[in-house]
């Protein structure tokens, strides 16, 4: 039987350790997750896909949440959350060691596969860590809590791409990619296993570290949550509701996330494509995705200085989904070349089938 610790009795000094524990792994979670923008177009070239089978790797990714949140909900109440987040990153480890095998062969069902069962280890992370960031501390202040883990998540999400790109990248690799339709086939496929094996190092790191990480979340100061008992305050409030349903809030809350996940992979996992048909190289498109993480970060700053001092959590949400619907209206309706960090590109949306990603 798993111990519980009462948060409301933890110490300060308590609270500060669990919260940079959590600040830690969602790190890790923005790691794993926004380093899928370069392996798209990476998958794209090393095992010949075409743009529907490139954006299988988000797909597979992302599925598994909807397949495995719900079973992660009863696994964590059975093995308690710590070690149910211990069992999610050894998942996750296994993802990983799945891909150095799917390397050996050029076999993209086998990176899906990998991708899926590294997905499914997020799903449960995720589904042990969100609860920890409302309960350690005020209720008014939780949207604070929420935009520093979205800033560790997404500064993740900025480094990765550029440390993925910087290890399987070659300042030549333009080049290569420029000469691959115009080599015989046996020529083509060597060139191409050696460019796809270049993840075996990076995924062997991964999935030792993220083994490593199992053991320190089991042995971690972070206190159990007891999710058999409620306070009576809301046990009254919760008493004469026997469905889902009676909790509106709880179901327009997961068709926002639902909105709000869609737009964010979008966003940072359709870019560098985005810019090739533009006529952007992969290799300059490289750092796009940091760049739109970087700018999601700056959102999560201005939440944390703004959010309850000089607005509260229902007003910044107000204001937040205006502003989204306005952007995404932009996207479509507005047009021109602006230059902009070294890179010319079009301000929106233009289309190019001429563009070459390579």
């Amino acid at each position: 039987m798993t111990a519980t610790v009462n948060v409301n009795s933890l110490s300060k000094r308590d609270i500060v350790i669990s919260m940079a524990f959590i600040g830690m792994l969602f790190f890790i979670f923005g790691f794993v997750t926004w380093v899928n923008a370069i392996l798209i177009p990476y998958f794209k070239i090393g095992c010949e896909l075409t743009h529907f089978q490139s954006y299988l790797v988000a797909f597979a990714f992302y599925i598994s949440y909807l397949v495995i949140s719900v079973p992660a909900s009863y696994l964590l109440k059975k093995t308690g959350f710590k070690k149910g987040m211990m069992l999610g990153f050894w998942l996750m480890s296994f993802g990983a060691f799945i891909f150095v095998l799917a390397a050996f062969n050029r076999t993209y069902e086998i990176f899906l596969a990998g991708l899926f069962s590294i997905g499914a280890g997020l799903a449960i992370l995720q589904t042990a860590a969100n609860p920890y960031i409302t309960i350690l501390g005020p209720s008014e202040s939780a949207a604070q809590r929420i935009s520093i883990m979205g800033i560790c998540n997404k500064g993740a999400g900025i480094l990765a791409p550029l440390l993925f790109a910087a290890v399987i990248f070659r300042p030549n690799d333009t080049e290569l990619f420029r000469q691959l339709n115009m080599m015989g086939i046996d020529e083509k496929n060597l060139q191409l296993d050696a460019l796809i094996r270049r993840v075996i190092v990076p995924y062997t790191v991964v999935g030792t570290v993220l083994l490593a990480l199992g053991f320190l979340v089991r042995f971690s100061p972070l206190p159990e949550i007891d999710t058999e008992q409620e306070t009576e305050e809301l046990a009254t409030i919760n008493s004469g509701k026997k469905s889902i349903f009676g909790f509106p809030h709880l179901i327009l809350g997961a068709v926002a996330i639902f909105l709000h996940v869609g737009s964010q992979v979008i966003a940072v996992d359709t870019i560098i494509n985005y810019a090739g048909s533009m006529g952007i190289k992969l290799l300059e498109a490289k750092v796009f995705p940091s760049y739109t993480l970087f700018a999601t970060i700056s959102g999560y700053v201005l939440g944390i200085i703004l959010i309850p001092k000089f607005m509260s959590q229902l007003t910044a949400l107000r204001i937040c989904t205006l502003l989204g619907l306005l952007f995404s209206l932009l996207i479509f309706f507005t047009h021109g070349q602006v230059s902009f960090l070294g890179h010319t590109s079009d301000i929106s949306i233009r289309v190019d089938n001429g563009g070459d990603i390579f």
